[in-house]
């Protein structure tokens, strides 16, 4: 008897818990999306660096300044650039006196040249006078040779100096050019000691104060867009895929409580992160709000897709075979569109049947 009774209760508590679950599939209007970090950034934001090491002499701007474009932002100082431009100027100045001639270098040459042509000519007299006199038959045969001998050296001697005065001509050219293009980098060196602008913007932070130690691997200051933000965001590995360009998108933002914005993708990075399994994707404004600063964070939704007048149920009451609960048992059920609480249903049940939630 108590067998009957007990077996008659769990019936009733099983018919009872089953009849409290109990609903029917509804029609309405289903949106999938993907769900996303949001971070607001600048367009065209980046990092400004020294090109040369020294102490930071003076910042130009403040942070939330706008800046134009190759506008100042930081002075550096250093004296060894300096120094060594004026080095470079010595040795410049240096090289063209010697190139011009003024010097001792091509000078000097000059001189063995004219020395070395006027005892040219004279053995050329020497010799053509005695090689008459040999024709003669005048003089003797050793007399000729030497004068002859004289005459050649004399015209060899002549062409060496000749071809060392066009040689050190051309090495000191080259001297100058080399001079002159050590000047030009030295004076470029002193240039880069001031920080300037790539773009228009606005000053987003200043890393460095007056005394302070800079480097070239450190940077100096922060600039970006001041007008056009980014909504940077965090895509899963698993649902990059489902992810186009111009997909509408919903932005909530912490700083903008119960507001929700819209923009459009914009740009999908195509690289893993490999930190966090994600892929960075970009999308701009529609209608940005008006004022906006960078890092500020948010949700999003990546509007995948849109149906109206759907069957669905909800995906609490779907089972991981992808069957629900009816009064003729489980049953299979072939789903669509989905969405954070509601799943499409495409065949296997129909908007009268009842359904129950899996226990």
């Amino acid at each position: 008897m108590r067998y009957l009774f007990a077996i008659a209760l769990l019936f009733f508590c099983f018919s009872c818990s089953k009849k409290e679950g109990k609903i029917l599939p509804s029609e309405q209007d289903l949106t999938e999306s993907v769900y996303t970090s949001v971070t607001i950034q600048p367009d065209s934001l980046y990092q400004a660096y020294a090109i040369v090491a020294g102490i930071l002499e003076k910042n130009f701007v403040e942070e939330g300044d706008n800046i134009k474009k190759d506008e100042a932002i930081s002075q550096i100082i250093n004296n060894t650039p300096v120094l060594n431009t004026q080095n470079a100027k010595l040795s410049l100045d240096l090289a063209k006196e010697n190139y011009n001639g003024n010097a001792a270098i091509l000078f000097g040459i000059k001189e063995e040249i004219e020395a070395a042509i006027l005892k040219y000519k004279n053995d050329s007299i020497t010799f053509f006078r005695q090689q008459n006199l040999w024709k003669q038959n005048i003089g003797s045969k050793a007399e000729f040779d030497t004068k002859q001998l004289n005459h050649q050296l004399s015209k060899n001697n002549l062409a060496v100096l000749k071809n060392k005065y066009n040689q050190t001509k051309n090495h000191l050219n080259i001297s100058v050019k080399q001079a002159q293009n050590n000047y030009q980098t030295a004076l470029i060196s002193t240039k880069d000691f001031t920080v300037r602008s790539a773009i228009h913007g606005k000053v987003y932070a200043l890393y460095k104060e007056p005394g302070e130690l800079v480097n070239t691997m450190e940077p100096v200051a922060s600039i970006g867009s001041a007008s056009t933000f980014i909504i940077e965001m965090l895509v899963d590995e698993v649902d990059i895929v489902k992810i186009i360009k111009n997909q509408d998108v919903l932005v909530t933002l912490d700083a903008y409580t119960g507001k929700v914005l819209q923009g459009k993708v914009s740009k999908i990075y195509p690289k893993k992160d490999a930190r966090n399994q994600t892929f960075k994707v970009e999308a701009l404004f529609i209608k940005p709000p008006k004022v906006l600063y960078p890092g500020l964070s948010g949700e999003a939704n990546i509007i995948i897709s849109k149906k109206k007048k759907i069957l669905t149920v909800p995906k609490s009451y779907i089972t991981d075979n992808n069957q629900v609960n009816t009064d003729d048992g489980l049953v299979p059920i072939t789903t669509g569109l989905e969405n954070m609480e509601f799943s499409e249903v495409l065949s296997g049940i129909t908007k009268d049947t009842y359904i129950y939630k899996p226990e």
